[in-house]
């Protein structure tokens, strides 16, 4: 789907451009001009998505070495900010290594299934204001639903290996998603009851002042929802103290051991991208989103400067904030075990998660939210 599209976000200038430009072109029909316009559209975000990734894997280096007490990159480039595409390079002309015994389809298929998901959801993200691929109506359904598409992958991969700890790591994969796909999808639930929509862009736009933010609109029950919200996250993604799937010690690699070459570069890739998608939902529905920091009554001076920065660096410095706390938690907190890991969930997780849901039905019914005491 087009950028150009009809929801309330209107298009950038320079899609308008293009479109117009397209539209002008005689010897194209309407139908080419969308096509056109959808492919531009996918590349960019395939470029914004490998260059994400890469700077995410660069920013993972330099601040887990700083928790270390150590340098990290510093060879490859200046700071070693050249580190990522030089590792990028290497992984793409690497030999792939075919193994002997494997379901070669499924085995083949895996990674595909594990970077689709993930791109599909990235595609929806509002990066900023005029800024947003597709807005679907049912976005938080929508991102629900795609982002649960990547286990499929996991479950090929650690299958078709023909390989027990890869088998062992997607069995594990399955059971903490699935596990923690429910907490996650309650927290978001909870948003959809306050804002009263589904759709991204609105969830964003009702955002506009700092008191109007989910985060605080919500009172205690949003502060639980969001705080269950990045523990569930950060458990979808595999990373430690929940990276049961991938422990070094115990399954040498987990469900991609047998994987090489750019097979493996894909679910490297997603993993960090993911990363980032959680975080960049928890940017959306509870902080605000692309917005920035907006006090109504401390002043047009103060508001007006904060809305000379451009929105795109909003949203991606409210993710950026989460995805240093993601790696925070990574670096601080030992391994579970899987018995404790599904304990978390079962028996404290979901039945928190449940009983703030009601009481943030009830809160927005009595009209006890912040949005309704200020205006």
């Amino acid at each position: 789907m087009s950028l150009l599209n009809t929801n309330p976000i209107d298009s950038p200038n320079i899609l308008r451009l293009i479109h117009t430009f397209l539209s002008e072109c005689d010897w194209l029909s309407p139908m080419a001009v969308v096509i056109i316009e959808c492919v531009l559209v996918g590349l960019a975000l395939l470029t914004a998505y490998a260059l994400i990734a890469l700077a995410l894997i660069y920013a993972e280096r330099k601040i887990t070495a700083f928790f270390q007490c150590r340098y990290g990159p510093n060879r490859v480039g200046k700071w070693g900010l050249i580190q990522s595409f030089a590792d990028m390079i290497k992984i793409l002309i690497k030999e792939i290594i075919h193994i002997d015994n494997v379901d070669k389809f499924l085995f083949y298929l895996a990674p595909f299934f594990v970077i689709g998901a993930s791109m599909l959801t990235f595609g929806a993200m509002p990066f900023g204001e005029n800024l947003q691929a597709i807005d679907f109506n049912i976005g938080v359904f929508y991102v629900i639903a795609v982002s649960s598409l990547g286990i499929i992958g996991v479950l090929l991969a650690g299958w078709s290996s023909n390989n027990k700890y890869s088998m062992v790591g997607a069995m594990r994969s399955g059971a903490q998603f699935v596990s923690y796909e429910l907490s996650a999808a309650m927290a978001l639930l909870t948003v959809v009851v306050l804002s009263g929509s589904m759709q991204l862009s609105e969830i964003v736009e009702g955002q506009k002042y700092l008191a109007q933010w989910n985060l605080f609109n919500g009172h205690i029950f949003a502060i639980i929802a969001f705080v269950l919200y990045l523990i569930s996250g950060h458990a979808e993604t595999n990373r430690g103290p929940f990276d049961l799937p991938e422990a070094e010690s115990e399954l040498t690699a987990g469900y991609h051991t047998e994987y090489s070459g750019l097979q493996f570069g894909f679910f490297y890739l997603a993993e960090y991208l993911n990363m980032f998608i959680i975080a960049s939902i928890g940017t959306t529905v509870f902080l605000g989103g692309w917005q920035p920091i907006q006090i109504e009554s401390f002043g047009e001076t103060f508001n007006t400067v904060m809305a000379y920065i451009p929105s795109y660096v909003w949203f991606f410095g409210k993710a950026a904030f989460l995805v240093f706390l993601s790696l925070w938690v990574r670096w601080t907190f030992p391994r579970l075990r899987i018995d404790q890991l599904l304990t978390l969930e079962w028996k404290y997780m979901l039945p928190i998660n449940m009983v703030n849901l009601i009481l943030m039905v009830i809160c927005v019914l009595c009209g006890w939210t912040l949005k309704d005491w200020l205006y």
